[in-house]
């Protein structure tokens, strides 16, 4: 079953040439003249011609004053030379072109043409390629002629096409790009080691750091634990004090009977005596007997704890006895008794 192209086309595109154009792009990047990669790592060539010598790198010239690899210049009487305008599609399948171009185009015999190529222009609809088709047998006649060149099969050749410098394929230029092509394995490895050990770097640091970070997680859950237990602590303290709170204000609002009978004690004297006693919180009710009711009563009043001493009835003499009955009320200071 046959497929039909158009079944292949998105938006006009071939998918079939995907591969071949991330190919394409690769190459454009790293071989081409103009690749930005090629002018940094490309050898240093001295380009010897009619005038002279001059240095050149991925086909430009440079300031460079020693070179790996020479190369010679052919007079452009031996050159044929084409400027073509092409579809930007045919980019693609440029080489292919470009051959099918230099066999209509060349008079020399196909074993004996060389030819090289650079593309001097390219926008969305065009390219324009430079070509230069020479003989391989003139041009070993011509460079043995004007250079004394003999072995002209590893020497690099180099044509003249308007103002742009082409290497002819076919030559000697196979020693200079083996050279790049390794300098270029090795620049690859460098990066893939150092992208590797930046990586192992990253993994080692992520490691470190997810350590650092359990610890502070261990710390923070150490120290929430710390704080919930001090929350407790103070939580208790507070109800502690409040429960103090409590009973100092019972205390106050209801002081010890034992502790003011027992002052009681110490103010009456001799002959005076405490028939009934009863309390109420901070109210001290008496019914007593003593030889001067009133210096009772005197006595008490001078005393600091007591706020206030009154008496509810008044004073009676107990027939025969020879003592007076009192009634006394007493109010407590708040705050003065344990």
């Amino acid at each position: 079953m046959q497929v039909s192209d158009q079944n292949w086309r998105v938006l006009g595109f071939d998918v079939r040439n995907l591969g071949k154009l991330w190919v394409d792009a690769w190459r454009d990047l790293l071989f081409t003249w103009d690749s930005p990669v090629r002018r940094l790592l490309d050898d240093i060539v001295c380009l010897r011609s009619l005038d002279g010598e001059r240095f050149y790198q991925s086909g430009e010239p440079c300031t460079a004053t020693a070179a790996a690899y020479t190369a010679y210049l052919l007079p452009d009487e031996v050159v044929l030379s084409k400027t073509l305008e092409l579809p930007a599609a045919v980019e693609v399948d440029l080489a292919a072109a470009l051959a099918l171009e230099v066999d209509a185009y060349s008079p020399f015999a196909a074993e004996d043409t060389r030819y090289g190529w650079r593309i001097v222009r390219r926008d969305a609809a065009v390219i324009e390629v430079v070509l230069a088709i020479v003989s391989r047998s003139a041009a070993a006649a011509c460079l043995g002629r004007q250079f004394n060149a003999e072995d002209t099969v590893h020497q690099e050749i180099w044509a003249r096409a308007g103002d742009e410098k082409i290497t002819l394929n076919g030559f000697g230029e196979a020693a200079r790009e083996n050279s790049y092509r390794r300098r270029l394995w090795r620049v690859g490895l460098m990066l893939l080691g150092v992208a590797l050990l930046a990586l192992v770097i990253t993994a080692v640091n992520s490691g470190f750091s997810s350590l650092a970070l359990q610890e502070v997680r261990a710390m923070a859950a150490a120290a929430e634990r710390d704080s919930a237990e001090a929350a407790s602590i103070r939580a208790r303290l507070v109800r502690n004090n409040e429960l103090v709170g409590a009973v100092a204000a019972i205390a106050r609002d209801y002081p010890n009977p034992h502790q003011e009978i027992a002052r009681l004690t110490q103010l009456l004297n001799d002959g005076e005596s405490v028939d009934n006693f009863s309390m109420d919180g901070l109210a001290v009710g008496l019914r007593g007997r003593a030889p001067d009711a009133a210096s009772v009563m005197q006595r008490l009043t001078q005393q600091d704890e007591y706020a206030e001493v009154t008496a509810p009835r008044a004073f009676a003499r107990v027939k025969g006895a020879g003592v007076e009955q009192f009634y006394l009320d007493i109010q407590l200071r708040r705050g003065d008794t344990p």
